[in-house]
């Protein structure tokens, strides 16, 4: 099968993103001019939004990664116990670091990470994010920096995956209902 026989719809076409990654480029390279940036990308499935926000944002900045693991009952539900894979290289105290994510759903991972990275004594501490389920947040997250909100859906492209795959399309697109017992849990809506 081909990625295509999974898609229910195209959720955000390739210009949309890149559309509004540019704007969020700009906005990013206006808010941060004449001061130290970090962009720290969140794996795996920020590293595409991540290299085309870097490449619109028209100031100096560094990068680095993290990984983390989020436990729960499936691919739709979390625990709140989180792990972390790989930590930064970067010492971030002093640093203005912005937090780029590729979508929250409950929001524990990322409120999990922010404790974690203030605790750092970073400058500053903000979050870009590409995509939002506000729907299916669980604790209050502040997204300074948003790329679109999206409904309920198990969405993939564009560096989210779908079994680890089609990471690499770069659109957006939901899942077919009718299959979302081959990916997700049953009972997930």
């Amino acid at each position: 099968m081909s990625w295509q026989d999974y898609v229910e719809e195209v959720l955000i076409s390739e210009e949309a993103l890149q559309a509004r990654i540019g704007e969020l480029g700009s906005s990013i390279s206006r808010d941060y001019q004449g001061r130290d940036l970090l962009l720290v990308c969140v794996l795996k499935g920020g590293v595409m939004f991540l290299t085309d926000l870097m490449r619109r944002i028209l100031i100096p900045h560094q990068i680095d990664f993290m990984a983390i693991s989020s436990y729960g009952t499936g691919a739709r539900e979390s625990s709140g116990i989180v792990r972390i894979l790989m930590d930064l290289g970067t010492d971030i105290q002093g640093r203005n670091v912005l937090i780029v994510e590729d979508i929250i759903d409950t929001g524990h991972t990322l409120e999990y990470i922010l404790r974690l990275l203030e605790a750092r004594n970073p400058a500053s501490l903000r979050v870009c994010c590409l995509l939002d389920k506000p729907s299916r947040r669980e604790v209050p997250i502040q997204v300074d920096y948003l790329g679109f909100a999206i409904p309920d859906k198990y969405v993939f492209g564009y560096g989210l995956d779908l079994d680890e795959l089609y990471r690499g399309l770069p659109l957006v697109a939901t899942l077919q209902p009718r299959l979302y017992g081959r990916f997700i849990p049953p009972e997930a809506p």
